[in-house]
């Protein structure tokens, strides 16, 4: 078996540390990754905490891998040795789910994390991309293009997606108005795309510290939701509002910046649940809806997207043994605005 290097989470209450674990033998559908840089996603504190309660130690966290091929399986036909290429949140699916759609398969039963998840063989664990190789089924491995740098390409993975996915499906684009809650490792991926989709682009954020960067990244507008004149002021203005938070914020207030048919997409999860109003939805034929990565055929599209329009993540590249500290910047949202882990410093 490969032996590969890593940092994990051996328990929910103690830091990452260097770990040594093996890698299963490639088959002949693989593509072995030599992985050069991981993003660093908050779902990852949750994980290695266990705060979602499924967490599965030791735990090598990591899905939003960045990294060169160096060897394929005989029926390989899409990747060869020195293809750039991507792993996302997860490495497999149901083959045989009767209900099974490729368009829609994050939504599915027999979905495999990226970690933290068992293999189709129900027994072996995945482990992630805080490490320097990792083995992937082809189907599940994404070509980064060329003129995308490794380094700020790679939280497109899992940030990207989670912002592209929603944007396309509710039709961003030219004449459309569209709010993104939250100006943080999601919220200014959401402004990027959104704005290169063609949308008319206004962020809210309870401060105006990150207007600067906001009017950079795309956006036309930007207001602070600590201010209770910013509700009136943009009451029924939005076609489509996402939000990246997950903080506890009234989804009444928000619900009523949109217009007749309006949607809100909730990207991030309260820790308790927020009451709605049914008022807040019936008068305007108002929408409350969620959304959650993509698929491998969307994330691919996401990709190619980006590489068109020169769409990457604003980053600070990090050592791997930062990565503790990493964590706790990342709950105090001391980053602009997506750490990124060097794996040369393994």
């Amino acid at each position: 078996m490969p032996i590969a290097k890593g940092y994990a989470a051996t328990d929910a209450s103690t830091p990452l540390a260097p770990f040594t674990f093996e890698r299963r033998e490639p088959n002949d559908d693989d593509v072995v990754i030599s992985i050069k840089y991981c993003g660093v996603c908050h779902s990852d504190i949750h994980q290695t905490r266990n705060e979602w309660g499924i967490s599965i130690f030791p735990m090598v966290p990591g899905h939003e891998i960045a990294g060169v091929v160096t060897a394929v399986g005989s029926k390989v036909s899409k990747f060869k040795v020195g293809d750039h290429v991507g792993v996302g949140c997860f490495v497999d699916s149901c083959i045989h789910c009767q209900s099974r759609d490729m368009d829609v398969e994050q939504y599915l039963p027999g979905l495999v994390q990226t970690y933290s998840s068992l293999e189709a063989d129900g027994k072996t664990v995945t482990q992630g991309g805080y490490s320097d190789s990792i083995v992937v089924k082809e189907g599940y491995v994404l070509s980064i293009p060329e003129n995308l740098p490794l380094d700020a390409a790679a939280p497109l993975l899992c940030a990207g997606i989670t912002l592209y996915s929603p944007l396309a499906h509710w039709k961003a684009g030219p004449g459309k108005n569209v709010a993104i809650v939250g100006m943080g490792g999601l919220g200014h991926m959401g402004v990027k795309i959104g704005a290169a989709m063609g949308a008319d682009i206004t962020v809210l954020s309870q401060t105006l510290s990150k207007k600067e960067d906001g009017l950079r990244l795309g956006a036309k507008h930007y207001y602070a939701t600590s201010d209770a004149e910013t509700f009136k002021t943009l009451a029924g203005t939005f076609d489509l509002v996402i939000c990246t938070v997950s903080a506890d914020i009234d989804w009444n207030a928000y619900l009523n910046l949109l217009k007749v048919d309006g949607t809100m997409v909730l990207l991030g999860v309260p820790e308790k649940p927020v009451p709605v109003h049914a008022f807040s939805l019936i008068p305007a034929r108002r929408n409350l809806a969620g959304s959650m990565i993509g698929s491998i055929k969307e994330t691919q599209e996401m990709l190619d997207f980006c590489g068109k329009h020169n769409i990457t993540s604003d980053i600070e590249i990090i050592d791997i043994k930062d990565i503790n500290k990493a964590y706790e910047r990342v709950l105090k949202s001391d980053v602009r605005y997506r750490f990124v882990i060097d794996m040369a410093t393994l």
